[in-house]
């Protein structure tokens, strides 16, 4: 019934120094210097001694279905597995369904998310596709946003790609119509995730947007911003608009996380605008061809342990910033009173993965899922 987190360094995120916290099914109950376990009732005791006690990651892009498709039906990436979601201190994901609309489905898509989250994570999509007119449920984004209890946004729309249709700036005013409506009839963040390729034109598409409409710049939120210098500056430009950006994990052609962190710090840029995510699933260069969703801790070790960057400033880009992007916070993101239990609990030493708890459920000791999906070995 009840869990006790004993003497862990609380990053809520915001540094909060050595704590107690208590938790009563899947809710945090309380947060103080000392709760004593004699005090409690059916008490399992966790020590925390030596760790640092932070918000459950919020990965806000990850093809939960699977990405890929470019080379054809060999190259069609499988669904993604609950134990890999964990294992990279991930409890709320959103899933996105990219660039293949054909042979994937925002029905497969939602049916995915619900089955994540009957096995112990909280989940979230984007209704529609790389294209536009863009993939939906109901035949329109406003009614998948309104009325289907999933889906908070419409992305990722693809812009400066050469796998999108090159939306007019008419197709970008209609889907951010869409999604604010849908957004204020259904008490949801209504946001316009948008992917951002190599092509020359970067953000100016988006740019245009702002200039010549009243959409609230807080709406938009375009990814994969670090992939190059030029796409970084117009990313800083944004910002300073009072937008916000969305870095990717693992980049290694652009400017990795930690660069683009350490960057934005120095020009003293306000980081509350700034999330990671991991495009866990999705296609990738790489040898293997797939995204690792542990590359978002990976990168966010790096940033602390190799770039010496503060826990506090770092963490915040995975957990309180997207949260307050979606709109789910306080309910994620932090460690308050009344906030879900899910809490990754990690080594001061070396951050690796002490314990991570989902809706108040231990799901990974020691780096290794402990709970599994209902189809895994």
């Amino acid at each position: 019934m009840f869990k006790l987190l004993k003497n862990g360094h609380c990053f809520a995120p915001d540094d909060m120094g050595i704590k107690d916290i208590l938790l009563a099914y899947n809710k945090i109950c309380d947060i103080k210097d000392k709760i004593l376990p004699a005090d409690l009732w059916d008490v399992e005791v966790i020590d925390c001694q030596d760790c640092l006690v932070c918000p459950g990651i919020i990965d806000q892009h990850v093809h939960i279905t699977g990405g890929g498709g470019e080379q054809g039906p060999i190259s069609r990436i499988p669904e993604i597995m609950f134990s890999k979601i964990v294992e990279a201190g991930v409890t709320t994901v959103v899933g996105v369904l990219g660039f293949d609309s054909i042979t994937r489905s925002i029905a497969g898509l939602l049916a995915k998310a619900r089955g994540l989250e009957a096995e112990g994570i909280t989940t979230y999509i984007y209704t529609g596709s790389y294209g536009s007119p863009t993939e939906t449920l109901t035949g329109r984004v406003l009614t998948d946003i309104a009325l289907l209890d999933k889906v908070i946004g419409v992305g990722e729309i693809a812009i400066a790609d050469y796998r999108s249709n090159h939306p007019s700036l008419q197709d970008l005013r209609t889907l951010a119509s869409e999604a604010n409506a849908g957004g204020m009839l259904g008490a949801k963040a209504g946001v316009l995730h948008l992917h951002v390729g190599d092509g020359e034109e970067g953000l100016q598409s988006l740019f245009r947007l702002v200039d010549e409409s009243d959409f609230p710049i807080s709406m938009f939120v375009p990814t994969h911003i670090n992939r190059n210098a030029t796409l970084f500056d117009q990313g800083i430009e944004l910002l300073k608009r009072g937008g916000q950006i969305d870095l990717t994990a693992g980049e290694t052609k652009g400017y990795s996380v930690a660069k683009a962190l350490a960057i934005l710090a120095a020009q003293g840029i306000n980081l509350e605008k700034v999330t990671v995510s991991s495009d866990g699933n999705g296609s990738a260069p790489n040898e293997g061809g797939i995204n690792n969703i542990g590359q978002l801790l990976n990168d966010i070790r790096a940033c602390v342990l190799e770039n010496n960057l503060q826990l506090s400033m770092v963490i915040k880009t995975v957990t309180l910033n997207p949260a307050r992007v979606l709109k789910i916070y306080p309910q994620k993101g932090c460690l308050l009173p009344g906030s879900d239990a899910d809490i990754l609990i990690l080594r001061e030493s070396d951050l690796s993965i002490y314990r991570l708890l989902a809706r108040g459920q231990v799901v990974v000791e020691d780096q290794k899922a402990v709970k599994k999906g209902k189809y895994e070995n």
